[in-house]
């Protein structure tokens, strides 16, 4: 008997309006049915629109300082409850524990330094080029914003997305990834339990088509902020144009960790089996292209199959698991689609294969897999696999490692592993990228810097960090002049002392 979840509209859980649902299951496990959910559509989103813009103005008004103290009861609240969450995640998403405890850890983070953003939310006071005229800029709330979220990292990006929007003053409606709505709908829940008033926050489960477009299209949602793939984020934003909607867009990536011939190869190991393997691979910032100087690719190239070779494929909830599940079959078959085209492009140094032996059978596994020999502009090296395959491109010189850094659509993460300063900083001037890592590999972001990339990554808007309140908050301009006389700012330019 499977659990029933039920959409959250102004402070109530209902069904959808037409009663259809539609169930989550583990991708370790596919007979291990995580609930029923909501199948909801256009209706159902009206109605909590209408519940996110009437609760509006209280929420607005609010002094920030005050919404800020219930972000900090909130992130007290997800701690207390952060194993229970990981759990909960692992299960319906498929990473391992100890990654789902660095998902939910995420959320907390962002929570923290929010709710600090709200005893600051700092403007900005300048001088007027009038006398006795006083000039300003300050952050204003812009109203509902619409979420949609993926399935990667279903607490950490919701929390990233939902928490500035929350203490700059806007209300929301957000959609879970179909794949993971039981981890949205408690994590929501806490945040219920955490003082959030009714109406602030809504949850509508559904799909793309049904739920995500009526978002996208209300009239009444002013912002919208998506992660997701990059054909679909195109499509939100040709949508959301036509009612001149602000849209963040946090989309694919095709990461590189760059090996000098001078870098720490052990450290290297490290880096590249928890960048290329976390999260199955399953990240927008996994490194799945490793540019590796010719001079020590194959001693890497062993050395890193060796240790791929060890990784045991499992239920992330099983202590003796290194990688989980990716998340349904249907990336089993695309990440096997790639590992096709691999054969033809590269070498096959290991993996290749979806795992369905013993106790995978149920679930939807895919060997850790690396191909080696492979050109800069090779279809494995240049598209987005979104599973555990990486690919190795020998390189000679540092000209020739920037042009295949930089060839790819994507702009996300990038890391150079060496011990010459120089080219560290080479790199960052160097590599078309919104994050950069030196002898680190190319996951890690923390919350107090902004998230996000160039190129097709995104539309240019960054996650967390100071950055998101720019993007859910409005500036207003303000100017108060006590002179007592008609002043023309650019056409009285010239200042004369009367005293």
């Amino acid at each position: 008997m499977s659990d029933t979840y039920r959409n959250l509209i102004g402070g109530e859980w209902v069904d959808a309006r037409s009663g259809a649902t539609f169930t989550s299951v583990s991708p370790a496990n596919h007979d291990d049915v995580v609930g029923d959910f909501p199948a909801s559509g256009p209706a159902d989103v009206d109605a909590a629109v209408e519940a996110a813009r009437r609760a509006f103005p209280a929420w607005s008004l609010m002094p920030a300082p005050k919404r800020g103290e219930i972000l900090f009861r909130v992130a007290r609240l997800l701690a207390e409850h952060k194993e229970e969450l990981s759990r909960l995640m692992t299960r319906e998403m498929g990473k391992v524990l100890t990654e789902a405890r660095g998902d939910v850890q995420e959320a907390i983070d962002v929570a923290y330094y929010m709710a600090g953003e709200g005893r600051r939310m700092f403007g900005q006071t300048v001088p007027s080029e009038m006398p006795d005229k006083f000039a300003m800029a300050i952050r204003r709330p812009i109203g509902v914003v619409g979420i949609i979220t993926p399935w990667n990292f279903p607490v950490a990006i919701p929390g990233w997305k939902l928490f500035p929007a929350l203490i700059c003053g806007n209300t929301a409606v957000i959609k879970p990834a179909s794949d993971t709505p039981a981890c949205m709908v408690r994590f929501i829940e806490l945040l219920a339990e955490g003082g959030i008033p009714d109406g602030v926050i809504n949850v509508v489960t559904g799909s793309g088509g049904e739920v995500g477009n009526a978002i996208v299209e209300h009239p009444d949602v002013r912002v919208i902020s998506f992660t997701g793939h990059t054909e679909t984020g195109v499509e939100i934003s040709t949508r959301a144009a036509k009612t001149l909607k602000r849209v963040s867009l946090e989309l694919g990536g095709k990461n590189p960790i760059v090996v000098w011939e001078d870098a720490d190869l052990d450290l290297v190991l490290d880096s590249v089996i928890w960048s290329a393997f976390g999260t199955s691979g399953q990240r927008c910032t996994a490194a799945s292209r490793l540019l590796v100087h010719r001079s020590i690719h194959d001693e890497f190239v062993s050395r890193l199959r060796d240790r791929v070779g060890r990784l045991v494929l499992g239920d992330g909830l099983e202590d003796t698991t290194d990688v989980g599940p990716v998340i349904n079959d249907r990336a089993v078959e695309k990440i096997a689609s790639y590992a096709a085209i691999g054969r033809d492009e590269a070498e096959l140094v290991i993996g290749g294969e979806p795992a369905r032996e013993g106790a995978l059978a149920k679930g939807s596994f895919f060997q850790p897999t690396i191909f080696a020999n492979a050109r800069g502009d090779a279809r494995i090296a240049q598209e987005e696999i979104f599973g555990p395959v990486a690919t190795v491109v020998p390189v000679d010189s540092w000209e020739q490692t920037v042009e295949i850094v930089n060839s790819v659509k994507y702009g996300l993460s990038s890391s150079l592993f060496t011990r010459d300063i120089n080219l560290a900083f080479r790199s960052i001037r160097d590599f078309d990228t919104g994050l950069g890592y030196v002898n680190h590999g190319t996951i890690g972001a923390e919350a107090h810097l902004p998230f996000g990339g160039t190129k097709a990554t995104g539309n240019g808007h960054r996650e967390v960090g100071q950055a998101a309140l720019d993007f859910f908050s409005e500036w207003k301009s303000v100017y108060i002049d006590y002179s007592g006389k008609l002043q023309r700012a650019q056409i009285d330019t010239t200042f004369v002392d009367e005293g």
